[in-house]
């Protein structure tokens, strides 16, 4: 059985627009969650102390990232150097 992008599947419609309905009602879905969320971070007497500890952990999986990041490739000078060997021809 093939399926075609815009073949029509019924009352529905297309595939394509089915997915795109679809995708755009999971994000909205998604939103009025996180909304809600933050309603209810709001009417806490700590949101202060919240909003510290947020920034705390969003530092700490920066440097997380980072030092993944850095592990994973050459140095920086490393990467300079070799290419400047490779312009002079001292492979």
């Amino acid at each position: 059985m093939t399926h075609r992008a815009g073949r029509e599947r019924g009352p529905g419609g297309s595939d394509a627009v089915l997915l795109a309905v679809g995708a755009a009602d999971w994000a909205l879905g998604g939103l009025a969650a996180a909304v809600e969320g933050l309603r209810g971070l709001l009417g806490r007497a700590d949101v202060g102390e919240l909003a510290e500890e947020g920034r705390e952990d969003l530092k700490a999986r920066g440097r997380l990232a980072l030092d993944r990041m850095a592990a994973s490739s050459p140095a920086y000078l490393e990467v300079l150097a070799r290419h400047a060997a490779d312009r002079r021809g001292d492979v």
